[in-house]
């Protein structure tokens, strides 16, 4: 049984390792080179089925691993119960015959059963028979009992249908009913309000145990803070694609806000996936999605477990699950312009885009619409998101490997003002620099109020920026951009509200010399 355990195991990680496979080395590079027409749109479905269903297969070569090993170790440990119940029972002088009887022990010679004694006598030397037998009985009946759950959980599981291109949500409810077989309920996963305790939760389970979580409960296991990338990043596509096939079934009958939500995953998906032929430091993490109210996604690109930088960007207004595409090209630029400061390029660097609260609805094209969008005068938004983000970064620290790696919050417009919330609430964001770009205020009045360095917190304001001149000093704290607050002036060069990430500007070779840990230039440095 355990050979069979470990061959249902190395099944899995052919079908997963063949599935990362094809992303990396056929849908990956055939995405990157743009691929278009009919043929393409064809040949992408195509691969996508394949994929979905190798997913299901190491999905379902896992859930019978977990049954055979849990099967395996509950049979062992009645075997053991069973041993233990016979040796006692020869040890006391009983014969255990073959089919499990006990037994009982003569201490007098038959001859004198007439003996007014005997019979007392006798009683009491086979008075533990009955708990001898009691004992191999109930080892045996839990053997049988065992046995019987697993072969009905075995009979359950349909792992050799690989046609099946939306059989996740099956292997999905397989998993919940083996898991309580297995005793890895669902509620043993911790809550993930703290991260640390979350990261050592996950270093102490066995391998296996750690893989059933992760092909059972994907959903939850890639929204914990304190989790490796890689182990979010699985979980997260995982969950992603179930979603998306839960869609694709219904796709005649979706209401408005599946239809917008089906357009927005399928949107990240083929981003993600165009990534996957990249090289390593260019490969996309996706930590994190939601499709509720307007959307969310965070998702990084690098490593950030290994990288010597990580900067985490959070964005501000009017930004939400459909517009991701365009918050990993700002990624990708953070990452390239910190890249030329750092000893190994951009090996050395992750960028996080961390859309994980529910940034307000706005539009600063012109004053006039503006003054349409007051939503964004209020600090309710920040203040409900900043919790969130005190866990992410501090769930980065947590997952990190090596030495302390060089963390940097970057924060543009609204973005700002929930980055301030979370750094002055609690223990902060444990962040060694942050940089905020067209902030309408942090939540503070001085600088000194967030647990940031203020040595290590720096501003930067563009002329004709709207939100930075018209909200900034008003209801969202005081303006960051003057002198009184205390922060330190970033050099910037371009315009408007969301020019800072120019290429070729000053503004975008300062964020990146921050990200890399070093001071950025003023106007005049070369």
């Amino acid at each position: 049984m355990e050979a069979a355990a470990g061959s249902w195991q190395k099944l899995a990680e052919v079908f997963g390792d063949t599935r990362i496979g094809s992303g990396k080395r056929v849908s990956g590079p055939l995405h990157k080179a743009s691929w278009s027409g009919v043929a393409a749109h064809y040949g992408f479905n195509a691969l996508e089925a394949t994929e979905s269903k190798l997913k299901t297969a190491q999905t379902n070569a896992q859930l019978i691993h977990t049954v055979l090993d849990t099967l395996s170790t509950r049979m062992q440990a009645a075997q053991r119960k069973l041993r233990h119940a016979v040796s006692d029972a020869e040890a006391a002088g009983h014969t255990v015959t073959e089919d499990g009887w006990v037994e009982p022990k003569q201490v007098v010679d038959p001859k004198y059963h007439n003996d007014p004694d005997y019979q007392g006598v006798q009683q009491q030397a086979n008075a533990g028979l009955g708990g001898y037998r009691a004992r191999i009985d109930g080892a045996l009946a839990e053997a049988e009992r065992v046995s019987n759950e697993a072969t009905e959980l075995l009979h359950q599981i349909d792992p050799f249908d690989l046609d099946k291109q939306y059989g996740a949500a099956s292997a999905a409810e397989d998993a919940a009913r083996i898991a309580e077989f297995a005793g890895l309920d669902r509620k043993n996963i911790p809550n993930g309000k703290d991260p640390q305790r979350t990261a050592d939760w996950w270093a102490d389970l066995p391998s296996d145990q750690r893989d059933f979580y992760l092909a059972a409960f994907p959903d939850q296991i890639g929204k914990l803070d304190g989790l490796p990338a890689a182990t979010r990043d699985d979980a997260n596509r995982a969950a992603l694609d179930m979603r998306l096939n839960d869609y694709a079934l219904r796709e005649g009958d979706l209401g408005y806000h599946d239809r917008y939500s089906y357009r927005s995953l399928s949107a990240l998906k083929d981003r993600l996936d165009r990534a996957d032929a990249e090289p390593a430091h260019k490969r996309l993490y996706l930590l994190g999605f939601d499709t509720s109210k307007d959307g969310r996604a965070i998702v990084a690109i690098g490593n950030p477990d290994t990288a010597r930088h990580t900067a985490v960007q959070v964005p501000g207004t009017s930004n939400q699950l459909d517009n991701v595409g365009d918050q990993i090209k700002r990624a990708v630029k953070l990452q390239g312009a910190a890249g030329r400061w750092s000893a190994n390029g951009a090996e050395d660097v992750a960028v996080v885009s961390w859309l994980d609260y529910d940034a307000p609805e706005a539009n600063f094209d012109s004053p006039s619409e503006v003054e349409l969008n007051l939503g964004i005068a209020t600090q309710g938004r920040a203040q409900d998101g900043a919790e969130a983000l005190r866990d992410f970064t501090h769930g980065l620290r947590a997952a990190h490997q090596g030495e302390r790696s060089h963390l940097t919050v970057l924060a543009h417009s609204y973005g700002s003002t929930a980055a301030g919330a979370a750094d002055a609430g609690g223990s902060g964001l444990d962040a060694d620099d942050m940089v905020v770009v067209g902030s309408p205020g942090m939540t503070v009045d001085r600088v000194d109020q967030l647990h940031t360095d203020p040595e290590h917190v720096y501003v930067g304001a563009a002329d004709n920026d709207i939100v930075s001149d018209w909200f900034s000093d008003a209801t969202l704290g005081a303006d960051p951009k003057k002198a009184e607050f205390g922060a330190q002036h970033m050099y910037v060069d371009t315009k408007g509200h969301g020019g800072y990430w120019n290429d070729g500007s000053k503004s975008l070779e300062n964020q990146g010399r921050i990200i890399a840990g070093l001071r950025p230039r003023d106007g005049g440095a070369g």
